[in-house]
């Protein structure tokens, strides 16, 4: 008998038949070439992701701007000429029997691409002041992200999320600690949502109704001052109404991943699923759940509890790509767990180097080591 029916239960999400409720969360890795191209790095590691036995893979955020890349070794999909590696990435997961999605984002104020950060708001980040968008700059993104959207469908990916968490652009707009605009694009709920919402709307545009467009959604910054998860509850149906096949739900930025309180919370099993849980209830979309969502029974509660309608694994399926397998054969207790204490991923990703786990063996790791 199967020990998660549920966990390895189908599911419909936007058109597409998911084999089973089990995704690969995009995490960043910094395997792509310094001029944001495809190469066998990334080929290898997302063959792999696709053969995992995930239904779905959702690759890592890939620019739509140069201003807004969020790393050097981060790939690029402002312009055609990126389409064709593009491409070789979604056969690449295809091939291996799961769907191919492909987040795209603009950094805002984390951006290291070229020319000064953009925001919302020149609000600073340590000793660096954002430059904050003008009205014709955001329309000008906007229409950047449709066309990234168009050239993500071209690529023969199944599916695009848009990457509105870990307090990058879009989330930027939603913060009222980002966004202290005075003009129609800040101050109300309303009024911060105006950027989100016209992103989804010129994206639906450019892709057609038939296109599932995902969303990473942010439900609380776990800053004072920033996006609390009471206020994002009344965002979440504003943005799914919009036309999106799901919400997949996180917490923090990169300014509350490193204070002691929230290294400590990171370590437990599913410190974010109450987050999915309380957007889940808000909804009417799926909503993916992820943070460290080991443990396979962990997954099967939240399932039929509930609190999500897909689980994602990041740094879990990084460390064991088998988890999937060994999960359905009733094999669980041999997974190899990702160390809740370890944080080597991070401190790769903090130095600009490409990204290895520690529980990996020792080929491995020096073959990821290193960049094409």
């Amino acid at each position: 008998m199967q020990p998660y029916p549920t966990l390895f239960s189908p599911l419909e999400l936007g058109g597409l038949t998911l084999a089973n409720r089990v995704t690969m969360a995009p995490l960043y890795l910094g395997y792509a070439n310094m001029d944001g191209l495809v190469n066998k790095r990334l080929l290898e590691h997302y063959q792999e992701m696709g053969a995992s036995g995930a239904a779905m893979v959702m690759v890592e955020n890939a620019s739509i701007d140069p201003r807004g890349q969020g790393s050097p070794f981060t790939m690029r999909i402002d312009e055609d000429r990126f389409t064709q590696g593009l491409a070789g990435l979604a056969a690449a997961i295809q091939a291996g029997g799961a769907k191919a999605g492909l987040q795209i984002n603009h950094a805002g104020r984390f951006a290291h691409g070229t020319g000064h950060p953009l925001a919302p708001s020149a609000v600073p980040l340590g000793e660096m002041v954002p430059e904050a968008l003008s009205a014709e700059q955001i329309a000008g993104i906007t229409q950047a992200f449709a066309r990234a959207a168009r050239r993500v469908r071209q690529a023969g990916f199944d599916l695009v999320e848009l990457h509105g968490g870990t307090g990058y652009l879009l989330a930027q707009f939603l913060s009222p600690r980002t966004n202290r605009r005075d003009d129609a694009y800040g101050g109300s709920l309303n009024n911060r949502l105006r950027f989100p919402l016209e992103v989804i709307a010129a994206v639906r545009r450019e892709v057609g109704p038939d296109y599932p467009v995902g969303y990473r959604f942010l439900a609380d910054e776990w800053l004072p001052d920033g996006l609390q998860l009471s206020e994002a509850l009344l965002a979440a149906p504003r943005l799914a109404e919009a036309g999106l096949a799901y919400l997949s739900v996180m917490g923090g930025t990169y300014e509350s991943f490193f204070l002691p309180e929230r290294k400590a919370q990171e370590q437990e099993p599913g410190y974010m699923l109450s987050l999915a849980a309380a957007v889940k209830q808000a909804v009417q979309v799926p909503v993916i759940a992820a943070g460290r969502m080991q443990d396979p029974a962990l997954a099967e509660a939240a399932l039929t509890e509930g609190k999500a309608d897909l689980i994602g694994l990041a740094r879990v399926l990084l460390a064991d790509p088998q988890w999937v397998r060994k999960a359905q054969e009733g094999r669980a207790s041999e997974i190899v767990g990702c160390e809740p204490t370890c944080g080597l991923c991070f401190q790769r990703v903090a130095k600009g180097q490409p990204v290895f786990c520690s529980q990996w063996p020792k080929q491995k790791r020096e073959h990821f080591a290193t960049r094409d």
